[in-house]
């Protein structure tokens, strides 16, 4: 079976994980507070979020960043629900 991009338990690496904090970016603040307020209005949830994310090309997944993978997320899912052209 073959594994998806976003699957990384057990993959071989010996890159250390970082773990430092860094601070958000105002577009990475906005686009947390823009999820939140739909998932508050029910206009998507965080299992079509993932949902979302699992569904990046994988080399756009490898590319974007956290936050860039929850918009591209959300615009997917808003276009497949017919909100956003």
């Amino acid at each position: 079976m073959e594994r998806a991009v976003h699957d990384r338990g057990g993959w071989p690496t010996d890159a250390p994980i970082d773990r430092e904090e860094h601070e958000l970016a105002d577009w990475e603040v906005l686009m947390d507070s823009i999820l939140g307020a739909l998932i508050g209005a029910g206009a998507m949830n965080v299992d079509e979020l993932r949902r979302g994310i699992e569904s990046m090309p994988p080399e756009d997944y490898e590319r974007a960043s956290y936050y860039e993978r929850w918009l591209y997320s959300v615009e997917t899912i808003l276009e497949e629900k017919g909100v956003l052209d």
